[in-house]
């Protein structure tokens, strides 16, 4: 199709309008982006006003992978919309199946054994590894580089390998259900985990030398897409994108939930491009540091692991009749923190087993709201590295 002949939305001002410069006369031209793009993380279409190799506009449209996922909550009992919240943010199946079950069981008054709740923590915070890992890989594609993504693949990998052997998937889980989880750890698997957390903690240093570090990359991410305090808070940006600009706000620790209280860890916020040591209060909110605050979040989900293992207590794995809830007249909202930031589900039951009424806040939703703003009179060059440092899910945002 010919850009120039694309139909825009009547509020936005993406109209192909020459420019007098001197004697230099130049047309602006809209170029599309996506919605299959590699640069793009799913079926993101981007339209950017261009003029020669500036953007002066990027209005992002979403949609393209709607299903209805809110509607199926209101038809199907809370265990049974579990496997519906892994396709949401499918690299964070374990996460959305805790803020789900989290909803219901506040709802219903429900308490998950202690061991439930640590269970919990520890595939969270390996599925936030997880997560950050295919963040970190195909962040160095978008920049040009290939090696650090077949790194990051082989470590989640492993990860994927400890999801299998306890709950039999590898991407959609269904394991953190209503109640606790779906079945105990099996024989071998906390060795297992442990070996892997030896083993994990040392490659950091090796992505940090292929990529953090790297000079091309640090060139090309830092002072791109800058964002400051003030923009994150307004324009409701969570999680690593709100955490980069320097605000050390993190739902673990400020409103814990399923025993995060008890666990020792830090909040890692925004540091400036390419740098080692950096004091405290100096903060950049640009592409590196929101890539960065991912490589420091992984060390702290390490850090929680190994505290949730050496803890991880006694008996029952689920509460028990969490599989026959009848949801009371009355209505909740629960958030956590998702690899991408805070992750929100309303649920309004009517006394029946039924919800009456799911809604569902995305992180990648509103934090990709900013495009517009941070994609603005920067290089084409630019747009795939703003884009990538958000981090967002497509199957989340359009649901």
């Amino acid at each position: 199709m010919n850009p120039s002949t694309i139909e825009m939305p009547r509020h936005t001002s993406l109209e192909s309008t020459p420019i007098q410069q001197g004697d230099l006369r130049t047309e602006e031209m809209l170029v599309n982006m996506g919605p299959q793009h590699p640069s793009t993380h799913g079926v993101l279409r981007v339209v950017l006003r261009t003029d020669g190799e500036m953007v002066l506009e990027a209005v992002p449209h979403i949609g393209y992978l709607h299903r209805c996922a809110e509607k199926i909550g209101e038809n199907l009992q809370p265990y049974q919309y579990i496997p519906y919240t892994d396709r949401m943010d499918y690299l964070a199946g374990m996460n959305n199946n805790q803020g789900f079950a989290l909803a219901v069981e506040r709802l219903c008054g429900l308490q998950v054994p202690p061991r439930g709740q640590a269970i919990r923590v520890i595939f969270s915070e390996l599925n936030r590894i997880a997560s950050h890992l295919v963040s970190l890989g195909t962040y160095g594609l978008d920049m040009g580089a290939f090696t650090p993504f077949l790194y990051c693949f082989r470590e989640r990998e492993m990860i994927l390998d400890l999801f299998e052997a306890a709950c039999g998937a590898r991407l959609t889980y269904s394991y953190l259900t209503t109640g606790g989880a779906h079945d105990d750890l099996p024989e071998g698997w906390i060795d297992r985990c442990r070996e892997f957390l030896d083993y994990f903690e040392t490659k950091i240093a090796d992505y940090n030398n292929l990529l953090s570090f790297n000079h091309i990359f640090v060139k090309r991410t830092t002072n791109v897409g800058v964002i400051s305090i003030d923009e994150a808070i307004r324009w409701g940006l969570t999680g690593p994108p709100l955490r980069a600009s320097g605000i050390r706000w993190d739902l673990r620790m400020v409103l814990p939930y399923d025993g995060y209280e008890k666990y020792d860890f830090d909040v890692p916020i925004g540091e400036p491009g390419g740098t080692r040591e950096i004091p405290e209060e100096v903060v950049v909110g640009d592409c590196w540091s929101r890539y960065y605050v991912r490589v420091l979040e992984m060390t702290q989900s390490v850090r929680i692991i190994r505290q949730a293992l050496d803890q991880l207590p006694p008996g029952d794995f689920r509460a028990a009749k969490a599989t026959s809830l009848k949801l009371p007249a009355g209505e909740v909202y629960v958030e956590v923190e998702n690899p991408r930031g805070q992750l929100g589900f309303f649920v309004m039951g009517d006394g029946s087993a039924i919800p009456y009424r799911v809604k569902v806040r995305g992180p990648s939703f509103c934090n990709l709201s900013i495009t517009t703003r941070t994609c603005r009179n920067v290089l084409l060059a630019d747009v795939p590295a703003i884009i990538g440092s958000i981090d967002v899910v497509m199957g989340e945002v359009d649901r």
